[in-house]
């Protein structure tokens, strides 16, 4: 009896432990049960809040067409947006429907870059949670007119290759409009775009410099074994060039007094110091062309001087000659000489005696021309 209790026992526990894993589960679809509901009208915001920003006049068009598009994207949140043409600005505010209180920073966002030249299609993306924007104001770092556009050129690069690389590596939409430039992305990816803008634009580094620092980096991230490891010792370091600048010349700081200098002679003193003033009209003309002639005289004489410099013969350089070169010559005369009457004597020797009778021409022979004048 006591072995069948203990077995009835056993069973008995057996069942109700597995009892409590065997329950019936409910056939719920999970979307339905993690799906959010909006909250109830009393849970509305308490204060209306509302932005507004200016627009260019170019931009009317294009914010005309995309309007409808922004109204509903934005009318999903709850916000409301109004577009004045009148005035040129883009307004936008919350109502009793809207239930995120971030989101009416977002619509900010969203109507300054799109006063900012962003496309309608990239600017609504700002109100995704995961999307930041930054504007970077550039119109300020350089005074210079041409400095700034040579540098938001090196910023942008020949066809937008620079701006294209840097959107690759930092994960970010970059616009460079006018004087600023607009981003969006993460925050560590904006981090990096205004570092690398502000360097450009400040002449700091060049943004080709920056790309092949970025590009190490991400080679260096993707190796796990010097994930935990200090990168700079792989890091390039540039050096920035000192460039020779003209030197500012400082001006002799003159004492102060208090009085102001003296008022310098006018036309009409000059001429009553030396006289000029009580001359007649004849006379005043006739030493103007007095002037005149002397002045021509001298610019004659100048030109004259100038063109006889012409025809001056250049100044021979002297030869100076050392003792040891003048040696040098004269013993080479004097082998050349001996040369040549060792060659004379041989000649003299080998050839035979010299008849003068066939060099000299017979007196009493006529010559062949007089032949053939008598044959005629």
């Amino acid at each position: 009896m006591d072995d069948t209790e203990v077995k009835n026992k056993d069973t008995d526990k057996g069942t109700r432990h597995k009892g409590k894993h065997d329950k019936p589960k409910p056939d719920v679809d999970p979307a339905k049960v993690w799906k959010i509901v909006p909250a109830p009208d009393e849970a509305c915001l308490l204060e209306v809040s509302s932005f507004s920003t200016l627009f260019p006049q170019y931009r009317e068009t294009y914010l005309q067409g995309v309007w409808p598009q922004v109204k509903s994207a934005l009318k999903e949140h709850g916000i409301t947006c109004e577009l004045d043409l009148v005035k040129g600005s883009m307004t936008v505010s919350t109502t009793r429907k809207t239930k995120d209180p971030y989101i009416i920073v977002k619509a900010r966002d969203l109507i300054k870059l799109l006063s900012r030249s962003v496309p309608a299609s990239q600017a609504l993306k700002i109100l995704i949670d995961e999307m930041q924007c930054d504007i970077i104001k550039i119109g300020g770092l350089v005074r210079n007119k041409d400095k700034f556009v040579k540098r938001r050129q090196r910023l942008i690069g020949p066809d937008s290759s620079t701006l294209k690389a840097l959107e690759i590596l930092t994960e970010c939409y970059i616009l460079v409009q006018g004087n600023s430039v607009s981003a969006m992305g993460s925050y560590k990816g904006l981090k990096q775009v205004r570092r690398i803008v502000e360097e450009c634009m400040l002449n700091k580094m060049h943004p080709l410099y920056n790309i092949k620092v970025l590009m190490m980096r991400r080679d260096l991230a993707s190796n796990p074994e010097l994930a935990n490891e200090n990168w700079d010792r792989f890091l390039p370091k540039f050096k920035k060039k000192n460039v020779k600048q003209k030197k500012v010349k400082s001006k002799e700081k003159k004492e102060y007094t208090p009085f102001p200098p003296p008022q310098p002679p006018s036309k009409i003193d000059m001429q009553l110091d030396s006289g000029e003033y009580f001359l007649s009209d004849k006379k005043k003309s006739a030493k103007k062309w007095q002037e005149r002639q002397e002045k021509q005289a001298e610019k004659t004489a100048e030109n004259k001087r100038r063109r006889e410099e012409a025809f001056k013969a250049p100044e021979e350089a002297r030869v100076q000659d050392d003792d040891k070169n003048h040696k040098d010559d004269i013993a080479a005369m004097a082998a050349s000489l001996k040369n040549k009457a060792k060659e004379f004597g041989n000649r003299k020797s080998s050839n035979d005696e010299i008849d003068a009778e066939m060099y000299i021409a017979a007196s009493g022979q006529p010559s062949s021309k007089k032949k053939r004048k008598n044959k005629n």
